[in-house]
């Protein structure tokens, strides 16, 4: 059997990462990894000690709300933003580090990896945001998509 290459191998922790989502629309996991070694994981959810939203419903879903749009109106936090609140909560810098994720960040979580000092972009699946493209080159990332079999997202055969 051949070595997984570490994208791929990045990219499946993220998926099982994703896996404890409590997202009713979307299972999304993220990791931040600085030579070669894990920093960080998140996933999407609720914050610590509130409801899940397979508890208490989706607004967005109820009020059909489009992907992309009105994020405001979401109790969880992306993965990507997970992951870097993680790494500042036990104080670890992620200044220079790549993120993996199993869905490509959207405008509001590339602002964050910007400012957070993220260098690279692996994503899995696409994400239209047109803002979130302008911000990727506006700020020189590197951004890149890896196929791998989703196990645990929305487009998994669970």
């Amino acid at each position: 059997m051949a070595r997984k290459s570490k994208d791929v191998y990045f990219c499946e922790i993220a998926d099982l990462v994703s896996s404890r989502s409590t997202c009713l629309r979307n299972q999304v996991g993220a990791v931040i990894v600085k030579e070669s070694q894990i920093l960080s994981t998140g996933y999407n959810g609720a914050p610590k000690g509130l409801r899940h939203c397979e508890e208490v419903g989706c607004m967005r879903e109820e009020r059909g709300v489009k992907p992309g749009e009105r994020h405001e109106l979401c109790r969880g936090l992306h993965a990507e933003q997970n992951a870097v609140i993680q790494a500042a909560y036990h104080g670890v810098s992620v200044n220079s580090a790549m993120m993996f994720c199993t869905t490509q960040p959207c405008s509001i979580c590339t602002k964050i990896l910007i400012n957070a000092g993220i260098k690279e972009i692996v994503y899995v699946e696409p994400y239209e945001d047109e803002l979130a493209a302008q911000l990727i080159d506006e700020a020189g990332l590197k951004m890149r998509q890896v196929e791998i079999p989703r196990k645990y997202g929305r487009n998994s055969s669970k």
